[in-house]
């Protein structure tokens, strides 16, 4: 799908499940455990101004691609759906925000206050509860959401205060849409112009009926969408409550992959207080990488992690691993789980280079001293074309990504008796011909060190990264066995401590 420009709440920033019954019955009965207060009728057309809310969101952010906090304070809209001042907008306008301050119908003279009591950041919505009081509010558009029905966007552009309604018609009336900030099985697409700060606001039909949320647009064709009413109206009463719905509590927003396809994970521009990701140890600026070993944002969109949130549930421990640009180091942890720690530094080095442990493989035939941060291992053993066996042991800081990519270091020592015989030159040039092609040799040659004996090569700027790969062959002295040790490094710390620990220290006992 083209790219979409955002029109979020936070200043302008271009870029399922269905309900159970209808509005009305919804509204009357209290139909999947929400019901509304006794009190005064909803709104009607002409009142739609008076309950639609402009909301001011005043907290600590990082924006995506800086490291620096920013204490801002930008504005988007919402809408009230209960006289009592229960509200609802969008998950990425309030979610993280220290204080909300709100302005009724555009009347700027007076200031209420508000808490958020629940959101989601795959829905892009929150509920919101304003002061006590009395307040205006809107009913749900009764019946089905037809094409061409005759919509209109009320809100507060662009953070003006000024109370604006554009028109416009639906365009498709419920398709499913993955964007970088939300992943949802229902939207309305729809031609009644929005802007940054309409996010968040009311798209109603000609008598002031909510037929959905708008949180985003694309300007250049005129695209403007509104989560439909049967993706709200189902999680209203958990939002009420504030139980989770498909949420850690993160102000979430995926970054598009490289250019050459590999995902860059998502952006935490702010953490609400309290939920999992806050508990856990996730800060502002983080990026989310992977959960429950699935990358994120293959796609630039939030489905992978919504997905995982789907399947797993949002109570369940689930691993993650962040990477923070602010001191460039990759940390895991588990959502509902343990708390955040160091993994790598420095771009993948390792962060305690100084505490080495000892990895063996499954049979205790195989080892090698490598840092404890590399705590992700590999102690299975294989057989090659050929038939031999071989003992394997690997270990890096993140094997999903040590197996496809250069990001990360990592090491395996290999080791086999019925391959004693091979051609170490041979084995050698395999792999200068394999991974070999997306480096730069660097030197290759005999390898002695009184015990192992054999050939080795050593590459530099592997897929035009920083990261180094060495691999060996060798057989022992007496020649009872192949060795073959294939180390990938990262930082001048892994090239050097590291490098030389494991040539020290790797071994096999037959």
């Amino acid at each position: 799908m083209p790219q979409i420009t955002t029109k979020r709440g936070r200043g302008v920033r271009y870029i399922g499940m269905l309900a159970a019954c209808s509005a009305a019955t919804f509204a009357l009965s209290g139909c999947m455990g929400f019901s509304v207060q006794a009190g005064p009728p909803p709104v009607d057309f002409k009142g739609v101004q008076s309950a639609t809310i402009q909301i001011q969101a005043q907290g600590t952010f990082i924006p995506a691609g800086t490291t620096e906090p920013s204490e801002s304070a930008a504005r988007g809209s919402g809408f009230i759906i209960d006289s009592s001042g229960l509200a609802v907008t969008n998950n990425h306008v309030v979610v993280g925000a220290g204080t909300l301050k709100v302005w009724l119908g555009g009347d700027s003279s007076k200031q209420f206050n508000a808490k958020v009591l629940g959101a989601s950041e795959c829905l892009d919505l929150a509920v919101i509860q304003l002061d006590k009081g009395t307040y205006p509010y809107m009913a749900w558009h009764d019946g089905s959401i037809e094409t061409a029905l005759d919509v209109y966007s009320a809100g507060f552009p662009l953070g003006d205060p000024t109370f604006t309604m554009t028109k416009g018609i639906v365009s498709k009336n419920d398709v499913k849409q993955d964007d970088s900030w939300a992943s949802l099985d229902h939207v309305i697409e729809h031609d009644a112009r929005i802007r940054g700060g309409n996010s968040g606001g009311p798209l109603v039909d000609p008598s002031g009926r909510v037929v959905g949320v708008n949180y985003a647009g694309r300007d250049d064709l005129d695209y403007n969408y509104a989560i439909h009413r049967d993706q709200v109206l189902p999680v209203l009463a958990d939002l009420k409550k504030g139980k989770p719905v498909l949420s850690l509590g993160i102000n979430a927003q995926a970054l598009a992959p490289a250019d050459d396809g590999t995902p860059n994970g998502i952006w935490i521009e702010s953490v609400a207080a309290g939920g999992p990701a806050d508990v856990t140890g996730i800060k502002p600026g983080d990026v989310l990488i992977a959960m429950a070993g699935v990358t994120l944002a293959r796609d630039g969109s939030l489905a992978d992690y919504c997905q995982v949130l789907k399947t797993q549930g949002v109570d369940a421990t689930i691993d993650y691993q962040v990477y923070r640009p602010s001191d460039n180091s990759v940390y895991e942890g588990q959502f509902n789980g343990k708390e955040i720690k160091l993994v790598s530094s420095g771009n993948g080095s390792s962060g305690a280079v100084g505490n080495f442990v000892t990895a063996t493989d499954d049979t205790g035939a195989v080892s090698v001293q490598v840092p404890n941060t590399w705590s992700q291992t590999d102690g299975a053993s294989f057989t090659d074309d050929n038939g031999s066996t071989f003992y394997s042991i690997t270990a890096t800081p993140d094997m999903a990504t040590f197996n496809k990519s250069w990001a990360v270091p990592g090491v395996q020592v290999a080791a086999s008796m019925d391959a004693v015989n091979s051609d170490l030159v041979q084995i050698i040039t395999n792999y200068k011909q394999g991974s070999g092609k997306d480096c730069t040799l660097d030197s290759e040659g005999p390898y002695d060190d009184g015990y192992y004996v054999g050939q080795f090569a050593y590459f530099t700027g592997c897929a035009g990264s920083s990261t180094d790969f060495g691999i060996l062959a060798t057989t022992d002295v007496g020649k009872t066995h192949l060795m073959l040790v294939y180390v990938q490094l990262v930082s001048d710390q892994d090239k050097d401590v590291v490098l030389t620990n494991i040539l020290n220290t790797f071994n096999a006992s037959f």
